[in-house]
């Protein structure tokens, strides 16, 4: 196994000057499970393509493990790619298509047989040895693509969007087999998907890109609670963080009719920047819902006694889900811009449509970003 360096990888692409990738630094584990996830254009695929020796790269270098493979081709660096569209060879069986590399390589056929025999074991492709790939669903096409990769007990694993192609039931089957599979086999893995929900599922750590900068490489637990700015903040969470514009105000930020307390280190750093209001990013369960004088609201200094404390938010849809459900709704925050609110409750008390709640955010559980830059500021 390998150990995979990005060492200010950077890549421009002819006619252009702007760089696909801009100095990228990453060192992923030996057996980590890494996601690269972004928007379209981020330049995740180039970046995988660049580790596979597929795309040149312009500046900085590649390390996996001890050898710089910067400008090697791709059959010297001992990797295994997986690709969206599976790229199999319609006229060649399962068998065959899995054993097609280790043929070239001119590995005996028992050895062959053996190896095909087993990946298909692992992937409950035995009694589909004998097919063609026409004859397969998406679902296990995408398996005997993993098999060509496993069978070359290859250093490092690459798979870029393998699951795009597939219904999302099935997706969401695959995701859990890919993740098992790699923890099993122990080979180190950089996967690349636009699906940040895939992303936080299956990766040991997820790195975010946007026009190819990286942005944070952290764990998808530490990645939700501890966004490093407003970028990440909204790309990652389904549904996204709420993230709302508001003036600062004496301890804290102004909430609607109520006082939300921050961080004086926070409101210290943007006054520094000059700036006269944060933006607070707020999870959808990390929502109060209050009434008059209501529980939630006893932590939080209010303005008026004529209204509920918090930002009023009219219910425009419902998305019912069971045991939860979660309320699209908009809210007039400063300067009276209307603002999209998505607040999780309880499925048992779910409100109409165009009903009024007025809701604060849980004590402890806003994240304040600059304004001006959308750099953290909160602990």
């Amino acid at each position: 196994m390998a150990t995979v360096t990005f060492d200010k990888a950077t890549r421009i692409y002819p006619g252009s000057e702007k760089p696909a990738v801009d100095g990228l630094d990453i060192e992923i584990e030996d057996g980590e499970f890494l996601v690269l996830v972004g928007p379209s254009g981020c330049g995740k695929s180039t970046s995988l393509r660049m580790l596979a020796g597929l795309e040149d790269v312009n500046g900085g270098s590649i390390h996996i493990g001890d050898r710089d493979v910067t400008h090697l081709p791709p059959k010297d660096r001992d990797i295994a790619m997986v690709f969206q569209n599976y790229a199999l060879y319609p006229h060649m069986s399962v068998a065959d298509n899995m054993g097609f590399a280790l043929k070239i390589a001119g590995v005996p056929k028992a050895e062959i047989r053996q190896k095909v025999e087993d990946a298909a074991k692992i992937l409950d492709l035995t009694e589909y040895l004998s097919r063609k790939p026409k004859a397969l669903s998406g679902g296990q096409r995408q398996r005997v693509a993993m098999g060509r990769a496993i069978v070359r007990e290859p250093r490092v694993f690459l798979m870029d969007e393998p699951l795009s192609n597939l219904d999302a039931k099935l997706r969401v089957s695959t995701r859990t087999q890919i993740a098992s599979l790699q923890r099993r086999l122990g080979i180190t893995t950089v996967y690349v998907t636009h699906d940040q929900v895939e992303a936080m599922t299956m990766g040991d750590r997820v790195a975010v890109l946007k026009d190819g900068l990286l942005q944070q490489v952290d764990s998808p637990r530490n990645m939700y609670d501890r966004p490093n700015n407003l970028f990440v903040a909204g790309f990652i969470g389904s549904p996204a963080m709420n993230l709302v514009e508001v003036p600062i105000t004496d301890g804290g930020v102004k909430f609607g009719n109520s006082v939300v307390p921050v961080g004086r280190d926070a409101l210290s750093t943007a006054s520094d920047k000059g700036d006269s209001t944060v933006t607070v990013g707020v999870r959808p369960e990390h929502f109060d819902i209050v009434e008059q004088n209501g529980e939630a609201a006893k932590s939080l200094s209010k303005e008026s006694t004529d209204s509920p404390a918090g930002l009023a938010v009219t219910v425009n849809v419902v998305e019912e889900l069971g045991a939860d459900a979660y309320i699209y709704g908009t809210a007039e925050v400063a300067g009276g811009e209307q603002k999209d609110l998505v607040v999780r409750v309880s499925g048992r008390s779910v409100p109409d449509k165009g009903a009024q709640l007025h809701v604060v955010p849980r004590p402890g559980e806003t994240h304040v970003f600059s304004t001006s830059t959308g750099e953290r500021l909160s602990d």
